[in-house]
C-alpha cells in the first residue's frame, strides 16, 4: 500500500527561515522611497512595521531563527503533512505522482498564520498596541486576528468590498477573534472616501484596502504598525516554514520534484513553497521547474510589465521592482479574491525576469473545475486560490500521460475552500463566466507608471 501522508514529528519543525536573497544570481534591485528616488532604509520602513520586520525585510542574511514562541505558537498545527495525491493521480490514469503540502490544517484554514504569527509577535516585544492590515479573501485578514488575538493586540482589518459580500464567514472568524473587519473602500479614511466618490459602486481592490490599511496606522505613529500578508520580503521569509518542510517530507518519500508549483496573488503562498527548491537549483545544480500560477483575469506575471510600482493606490508604500498591471488596475471580481492584486513580490519579479521560474494564467472556470475533481478524488475542497495551482497539477500530469513519462509534481495547497462555498455554488450552478483583460486596458494602467527600471 502506498503511504498517503508523510508527517514530520514536532522535533524535527525547521528552526529557521531561509531567505533566498543570499543564494539568488542577482539580489533584487532595492525598494525606492517614493518622494526621493533613493533607496528605503530600516528606518523608512519602522514607520510602518515593527522594527525587527523592518530590519528582516533589508536582510541579506541566509536564515534567520525563528523565536521559541513563534515555534511553540506554529506547533498548533505545524509541521503540516506532505499528501501524496493518489486519488487525483488514479482519476487522470497518468503515470505522474503528484503531491501537495496541505496548509489548510492550521486554524484559520490556510499558510498565512505562517507569518502572522511572527508579525505580531514582533510588533507585541516592541510595545505596540494595534495592527492594521488589508485583507482580499479574507485568509489573511483571519490569520492576523488570530495571531493578534494570542498577543493581546488590537486589529483591525480592510476587507476588499466584493470579498466582503461574498465571504460573510471570513469576517465572522475575524470578530470571533476580536478583531474589526470594514468593507473596503469606507469612509473611516480619505483614500477610502475619495473612491467611494469616484464610483460608489466600486468592488474594492486590494491596492485600495492597503492604502486604508497603512493610512491608519500613520494617524498613530506611537501605538500602531501596518501588517501585510504578500509581497514584501520579510512575509515570503516566514512563509518558507511551507518549503522547508517539504524537502525533509519529500526526502521521507524517497522522491524529489521535477516540477514545483504554487499559485500566485502577491507571492506568499508561491515563494512559501518554491524558494527552498530554488536553493536546491542555485546552490546544488538542480533543474527544478518551479511554476507560479495567476488568474487569467490578473496576469500581472504573464502580461504585466517589470518596472517599479507602488504597492497600494495612494503612494504610501515604497516603490517596489514588480512585474506589475499598474497600481490603478481594477481586476474583475473572480472568486479567488487573494489573487486580486495588481504587481508581485520583487524577488519573485526578479526571478521571472532572469528565467529562473515560470508563469502561467488559467481561467477560472478551469480552476474551479479542477477544485471539484480534486473535492471528489482526494476528499478536500480547496480554497478558490488553490484551485489555480491544482489546474496547473492537472496539466502537468496530464501532459505527462501524452508524454508516456514519469513525473513527480509537488504543489502548494494554500488553504481550503470550506468558507468558500458560494464560489463552488456560483460554479456548479453554471454561473461563472471567465474575464481576460483587453491589451488596451492593461496599457492603460501601465503607462501612467514612471519609467524607472
Amino acid at each position: 500500500m502506498k503511504t498517503k501522508k508523510f508527517i514530520l514529528p514536532e522535533n524535527q519543525l525547521p528552526t529557521a527561515w531561509y531567505n533566498l536573497i543570499a543564494d539568488m544570481p542577482n539580489a533584487p534591485r532595492p525598494y525606492l522611497n517614493p518622494h526621493t528616488h533613493q533607496p528605503t532604509t530600516v528606518s523608512d520602513l519602522s514607520v510602518l512595521l515593527a522594527e525587527e520586520l523592518a530590519r528582516q525585510e533589508l536582510s541579506t542574511e541566509r536564515y534567520i531563527e525563528i523565536p521559541e514562541e513563534v515555534q511553540q505558537i506554529y506547533r498548533i498545527w505545524r509541521p503540516a503533512p506532505l499528501v501524496r495525491a493518489v486519488g487525483l493521480e488514479r482519476a487522470l490514469d497518468t503515470p505522474a505522482k503528484i503531491f501537495f503540502k496541505n496548509e489548510g490544517v492550521s486554524p484559520v484554514g490556510s499558510h498565512k498564520p505562517n507569518s502572522a504569527v511572527p508579525q505580531a509577535y514582533y510588533n507585541a516585544k516592541q510595545g505596540v498596541r494595534r495592527l492594521t492590515t488589508e485583507t482580499g479573501a479574507g485568509q489573511w485578514g483571519s490569520a492576523l486576528s488570530f495571531a493578534g488575538n494570542l498577543f493581546g493586540l488590537d486589529v483591525e482589518v480592510f476587507m476588499v468590498r466584493v470579498s466582503y459580500d461574498q465571504k460573510p464567514y471570513r469576517r465572522l472568524m475575524m470578530h470571533t477573534w476580536g478583531a474589526e473587519c470594514y468593507a473596503s473602500p469606507t469612509t473611516l479614511t480619505a483614500s477610502g472616501r475619495a473612491a467611494r466618490m469616484a464610483d460608489p459602486h466600486t468592488p474594492g481592490s486590494l491596492g485600495l484596502a492597503i492604502s486604508e490599511a497603512v493610512e491608519r496606522a500613520l494617524e498613530d505613529p506611537e501605538g500602531t504598525r501596518y501588517c501585510l500578508g504578500s509581497v514584501m520580503n520579510h512575509v515570503l521569509l516566514h512563509q518558507t516554514i511551507t518549503g522547508e518542510e517539504a524537502i525533509l517530507q519529500m526526502q521521507m518519500a524517497d522522491a524529489e520534484p521535477d516540477v514545483v508549483i504554487g499559485c500566485i496573488g502577491g507571492g506568499s503562498n508561491f515563494g512559501g513553497i518554491a524558494f527552498p527548491f530554488l536553493r536546491k537549483n542555485f546552490c546544488e545544480g538542480k533543474k527544478i521547474r518551479v511554476v507560479a500560477v495567476e488568474p487569467e483575469s490578473c496576469p500581472k506575471l504573464t502580461r504585466g510589465s517589470f518596472q517599479y510600482d507602488i504597492g497600494d493606490v495612494s503612494g504610501y508604500t515604497p516603490l517596489i521592482p514588480m512585474y506589475t498591471l499598474g497600481h490603478d488596475f481594477q481586476p474583475s471580481a473572480i472568486h479567488a479574491g487573494g489573487l486580486r492584486y495588481h504587481g508581485a513580490g520583487a524577488i519573485i519579479s526578479q526571478l521571472l525576469h532572469e528565467g529562473a521560474i515560470e508563469a502561467t494564467a488559467i481561467p477560472q472556470t478551469e480552476t474551479m473545475k479542477a477544485g471539484v475533481l480534486f473535492a471528489r478524488t482526494e476528499g478536500i475542497i480547496p480554497a478558490p486560490e488553490s484551485t489555480h495551482a491544482i489546474a496547473a497539477a492537472i496539466r502537468e500530469a496530464l501532459q505527462a500521460k501524452i508524454e508516456g513519462r514519469e513525473k513527480t509534481i509537488l504543489f502548494n495547497l494554500s488553504g481550503h475552500g470550506t468558507i468558500d462555498l458560494y464560489a463552488y455554488e456560483q460554479h456548479l450552478g453554471g454561473h461563472l463566466q471567465d474575464y481576460v483583460p483587453s491589451d488596451e486596458e492593461i496599457a492603460r494602467t501601465v503607462q501612467q507608471l514612471e519609467r524607472i527600471i
